[in-house]
């Protein structure tokens, strides 16, 4: 470039995902605390995206059920916690500070607040009565170890008190102090989701309290996290910043200057890579098929797509809030969609246009049967529901 900044073209933003993302062969990992570590975080609001997403990305996936459970429930090495956005998602163990600074503050703030607003327009008891009912819930959780809504309400029954949300408004509704009061402990850092109540695909799950950490320095916090997420995805964008962080545009820009991330040029404009990162990477030896799921970090990892994702695919592959579905890939973009049928047989669907041949279709092949080697009689059915998914799925 004219003006110093080196540009990094589409297919090289494409070997940069296959091996920082774990997803070419040679770069596949060996744990689940590597899966994890590589993408910075991954999707938690569907429980079965975070072994899925795991699976997709082991050298041995046979082992994913066991070795991922260990990791969330045994060792404690990660932790499904709210982060950025309000999102559910799970962190190494050493991130949790990071996240809680970073993200977490303000917006615990924020539902404290909308919490305590809604319970005084619905005449429901003050601040110094949900304290005191906070620590009593607090209080058993630690001597439970883990515990469900339900469970903790029985021990304390005024968790169970119920008032009226939006009274008079088309969204109306009843909510207990329990639902609203763990979400904002979430969100506080003060607890976290534990073992599921069922299978590891299973939505219904127990708090747990949170793993003890420092508090960090909000500026500073923030500076690390986004270190981690350029060397995991560089080059973005600032929008791409904004949008994967939740932060303003002056949180971001105090961040890039505080980690001296580099410029440089992408096909929609500036870039930033983490610093000493700007220089050439090579392709994978050999192109690559991979099937991710529903929601997973790398197809969610852009606000801007086009250089992995064809615009025609869209509709095909997100639900109208923006959700993706489980996607096809091959050698570094998006070429088609994937699902699992009640008899439980991986289907997959490439549509045409997408410029793929023989060699494609067998390693994507490949790919469903190794994912279906793994995943056995369970059966998957994600949380957010796209229209090439319910088709293929009928």
């Amino acid at each position: 470039m004219g003006d110093g900044r080196r540009h990094i073209g589409v297919a090289e933003r494409r070997a940069r995902l296959a091996l920082r993302q774990r997803l070419a062969g040679g770069a596949r990992a060996g744990s689940p605390e590597e899966v994890a570590s590589s993408l910075v975080a991954l999707h938690g609001t569907d429980p079965s995206t975070v072994f899925l997403a795991v699976g997709a990305r082991l050298a041995d996936p046979a082992k994913t059920v066991g070795v991922t459970e260990r990791a969330l429930y045994e060792d404690g090495s990660l932790v499904r916690m709210h982060g950025m956005r309000h999102t559910v998602f799970v962190f190494p163990a050493e991130l949790t500070a990071v996240v809680h600074a970073s993200t977490g503050v303000v917006v615990a703030a924020r539902e404290r607040a909308a919490l305590l607003r809604d319970m005084a327009a619905a005449g429901a008891p003050d601040a110094a009565w949900l304290a005191e009912v906070e620590e009593s819930a607090l209080a058993t959780l630690a001597r439970r170890g883990q515990a469900t809504a339900a469970e903790l309400a029985r021990d304390e029954p005024r968790l169970k008190e119920r008032f009226v949300y939006a009274a008079g408004k088309s969204y109306e509704g009843v909510h207990t102090v329990s639902t609203r009061l763990l979400r904002v402990l979430g969100t506080e850092g003060r607890v976290v989701r534990g073992r599921p109540l069922g299978s590891w695909t299973s939505g219904q799950f127990r708090w747990a309290p949170a793993p003890a950490h420092s508090e960090l320095d909000p500026a500073g916090a923030q500076a690390e996290l986004l270190r981690r997420w350029l060397a995991a995805c560089g080059p973005a964008t600032e929008e791409d910043l904004k949008w994967w962080t939740g932060w303003r545009v002056t949180e971001v820009r105090r961040a890039l200057a505080a980690v001296g991330a580099r410029e440089v040029s992408l096909d929609e404009g500036t870039g930033y890579v983490a610093a000493g990162d700007a220089g050439p990477v090579a392709a994978p030896a050999e192109p690559w098929a991979a099937l991710l799921p529903a929601l997973d970090p790398t197809a969610m990892g852009w606000r801007q797509r086009d250089w992995y994702l064809s615009p025609g695919l869209r509709p095909l592959l997100f639900d109208r809030s923006g959700n993706v579905g489980p996607t096809v890939w091959w050698d570094g973009r998006v070429v088609g969609g994937w699902a699992q049928r009640p008899d439980g047989e991986i289907v997959w669907r490439v549509p045409p246009g997408e410029g793929t041949g023989r060699d494609a279709e067998a390693a994507i092949a490949a790919e469903a049967e190794r994912l279906a080697s793994w995943v056995g009689s369970t059966r998957i059915t994600p949380r957010f529901r796209t229209p090439l998914e319910k088709e293929l799925s009928a």
